[in-house]
């Protein structure tokens, strides 16, 4: 390189120059990456210019945004040491840090771009973006304070501005900025959303710092601008009870009642303003004045079953069930299924449907149901089974859905052979009903004759091949029975045609089908299918986190900022979801199993058995490895068909870059042999362990399988750590009992060869837990109970 070359590589471009890579500039910004490359081109081939560090960097950016990281990286590290007071390549560096996922890195970039030009404002908001991603908080207050200190007139400076300190749970600042902020606005006449969210925004900050007083007077004095007017009702009504002034919230809850007399928090508020929670005869006034100012709201009816016992109960009970029976209300037992915590009530239930059974056995006289009146739309309030009269008598269907009652009722209490038999009198009255064959299928499923299950629930299936629920009802309970094939195919009637419906289903992060089918893996022995399942439900979450980096922006812009901080909340206990704690617990099992018994290489094991193998043994072998080889050569040409469509695929993203749509780094295949074999699956277990560590802490079965995996690792404090946590939530826990008995054998041998202080430090503290879990009783308890 010539010293001129040298000398201009960090210089400012002239004018022609320059204006072109102004143009470079606009191309990236507006997705023209072909024509940004070429306008970097001209201005790199020119032999004076072709160091420039600026336009390396940009031509790195360009180069990422359509797939080519690696050219991309060189271009950018190479403008990068040409010229490393360059703020324009360090935020070009840090955009390709982002871009990868390595928000730390990209932060740093952020950090050197603004040692050269600290009053970037778009530097300072992508690094607010990215803080705010990780929940670097208070690294986000100083960015958010330095765009505030440049930008006093932008809204979105003041908001991110209070955002920052609320986060940070300094109220008492954020309401500041907020009082401060809305003084500079003019408050508009007509509908103005925006201030309306703004105003319940700055009052949910007053109630989360304790300042109820302040938060009430802040919501009336503002009433008028504020148009979610439910919300306004919800908070008001839940300040005066912060407050202890009940009397001030019945007509809250009364008005909210009336807007929605089927929301049961509304009828639990009011009680409770009105202060008759433990009076029943005042609820049971309540409940029947609503009774007759909405006659066809269900939950009016239903209350009273909660707070009645008795002949009373029973004087309720009928008339609602009868009423449900004739309209055909499905889900009645799952609206009853809570008063099954008392035994009085379970009887009396059972009694009652068997008598109602009894009674429309006996009749003959049913009502013809109007062709064309809706049952929600009629009034069966008034249904008499001993009636004459065609216009009070129950519908034909009622004795079905008694069936069908007792059929889910037996089936909560274990009793198989009471419920088959009701659910199979409901499909002879009535073979084309749905709900009947997932009955059936859900009561098999209990006393788990899963292969019948899924059988049962085909049938159900085949009664309605559009309804997608069906569908993936089937497809559950062929995973249950290990039919995983079956299972993929049944699912692909509603894939996109031309797929695999498992790549399909992985695409669209559907984790019920990957759980299940990670579970069927487990109980098949497929350790490396399993596992490959975890780890996708694993990166669906990480997709999910990934994902929010969008909204960071857009909530801010739109103002959606109470919903935005229900966003952030949530996604800090994302893993806390029942679909990642399914799926780490069976990751971790398959990993301690892999652990305990590694994978063998079966090449060996083959040669050594097949010198003891007779003739026809070993010609039936050598069959066996024929046709596993013609299997392994169809699923390669498979493989190799699907690898050219996806090159195909990356080479028509890569030419129609044009089109400005991002193409993020794709994941690494995941193997399912390579998973299989992974040569320390105890890290890998502890990797899904963590996440549960802090999410799902109240669950015992994630001390046990934090006890399974120190066991192995040899960390007797940590053992010990899992022992008390598990006791905390079960203290008789069976496995519980197996580990304590297991952790003290093991101690006594193992305490000796423990560095001091530890020996007397576990020796104390054993002596604590094995007091408050009374061991010595248990054991007795048990042997007498096996006795």
């Amino acid at each position: 390189m010539s010293s001129s070359a040298s000398q201009l590589k960090n210089k400012s471009l002239p004018p022609k120059e320059n204006a072109l890579f102004k143009r470079i500039l606009r191309c990236y910004e507006q997705k023209l990456y072909k024509n940004g490359l070429k306008f970097t081109k001209q201005i790199l081939n020119n032999p004076l210019y072709g160091e420039h560090a600026e336009t390396l960097a940009m031509k790195g950016l360009i180069l990422n945004a359509i797939g080519r990281r690696e050219e991309a990286y060189g271009y950018v590290r190479r403008g990068l040491r040409n010229d490393l007071k360059s703020h324009t390549c360090w935020h070009v560096y840090g955009l390709l840090q982002r871009s990868e996922r390595k928000y730390d890195e990209a932060i740093k970039c952020y950090r050197n771009a603004l040692k050269w030009d600290p009053t970037n404002l778009q530097i300072l908001r992508e690094l607010s973006i990215v803080q705010i991603h990780i929940r670097d908080l208070r690294g986000y207050r100083d960015t958010r304070n330095q765009l505030f200190s440049l930008k006093p007139a932008q809204r979105a400076s003041w908001i991110g501005f209070a955002m920052a300190y609320h986060l940070l749970h300094d109220y008492k600042m954020a309401n500041r900025i907020l009082e401060d902020f809305r003084k500079t606005q003019n408050v508009r006449d007509a509908y103005d959303y925006e201030n309306s969210e703004l105003l319940l925004y700055q009052n949910s900050i007053l109630e989360e710092s304790g300042a109820y007083f302040e938060a009430l007077t802040h919501l009336l004095s503002n009433e008028k601008y504020i148009y979610d007017k439910t919300t306004f009702l919800e908070t008001l009504g839940r300040l005066h009870f912060r407050l202890s002034q009940p009397q001030h919230a019945r007509s809250i809850f009364r008005k909210l009642v009336s807007s929605n007399p089927d929301n049961i928090e509304y009828y639990r508020g009011l009680e409770k303003a009105m202060e008759i929670e433990d009076l029943k005869d005042q609820k049971l006034e309540l409940y029947k004045l609503y009774r007759e100012k909405f006659p066809r709201s269900n939950l009016p009816r239903r209350l009273p079953l909660d707070c009645t016992t008795g002949d009373e109960f029973l004087s309720y009970l009928r008339p609602y069930m009868l009423s449900t029976f004739a309209k055909g209300v499905p889900p009645l037992f799952t609206d009853l299924r809570s008063l099954y915590s008392n035994q009085e009530k379970a009887l009396a239930i059972e009694n009652l449907v068997l008598s109602i059974i009894a009674e429309l056995e006996e009749s003959t006289n049913f009502h013809t149901d109007d062709m064309g009146v809706p049952a929600a739309s009629k009034d069966f309030s008034i249904v008499n089974l001993t009636s004459k009269d065609s216009s009070t008598a129950p519908p034909a269907s009622t004795l079905l859905w008694a069936y069908y009652y007792l059929a889910q009722h037996y089936d909560y209490f274990e009793n198989t052979e009471a419920a088959l038999s009701y659910v199979n009198k409901a499909i002879a009255h009535t073979p084309t009903l749905i709900e009947l064959f997932t009955c059936k299928a859900k009561i098999l499923k209990h006393v788990g004759d899963f292969e019948q299950a899924a059988d049962v629930m085909d049938e159900a299936r085949d009664l309605d091949t559009a309804d997608r629920y069906l569908n993936s009802k089937s497809a559950k309970y062929h995973l249950r029975a290990n039919r995983i094939e079956t299972a993929a195919n049944v699912c692909g009637k509603f894939t996109r045609e031309g797929t695999n419906p498992v790549d399909y289903l992985n695409e669209m992060q559907c984790m019920w089908f990957q759980t299940e089918c990670a579970l069927a893996y487990q109980r098949t022995q497929e350790w490396g299918e399993a596992l490959k399942k975890c780890h996708e439900v694993d990166r669906h979450f990480n997709e999910i986190v990934d994902d929010q980096y969008d909204f960071h922006t857009y909530c801010l812009r739109k103002m959606t900022l109470k919903s935005y901080v229900q966003l952030l909340r949530l996604e800090d206990v994302l893993r806390a979801h029942p679909f990642y704690f399914k799926a780490a617990k069976c990751a971790i099992e398959v990993y301690l199993h892999l652990y305990d018994n590694p994978l063998k290489d079966t090449s060996n094991d083959e040669q050594i058995t097949t010198e003891s193998l007779s003739a026809s043994e070993l010609k039936k072998l050598r069959n066996k490895e024929r046709k596993a080889k013609r299997k392994a050569e169809v699923e390669q040409k498979a493989a190799a068909v699907a690898a050219e469509k996806k090159e195909q695929h990356a080479k028509s993203k890569q030419s129609s870059a044009d089109d400005g749509d991002y193409h993020p780094p794709p994941a690494e295949e995941l193997n399912p042999e390579n998973l299989a074999k992974y040569p320390e699956p105890l890290e890998q277990a502890v990797k899904f362990l963590e996440p549960l560590q802090s999410f799902a802490f109240d669950k015992i079965d994630t001390h046990i399988l934090a006890y399974d995996i120190y066991k192995r690792k040899d960390k007797p404090l940590l053992m010990l750590r899992s022992l008390k946590r598990a006791l905390k939530i079960s203290p008789r826990n069976q496995i519980l009992y197996e580990m304590l008995v297991h952790f003290r054998e093991t101690m006594k041998t193992r305490l000796s060869s423990l560095a001091e202080p530890l020996p007397q430090f576990i020796s104390q503290e054993m002596e604590k837990l094995y007091e408050s879990a009374k061991l010595e009783e248990w054991m007795k308890e048990l042997q007498l109970t096996n006795d």
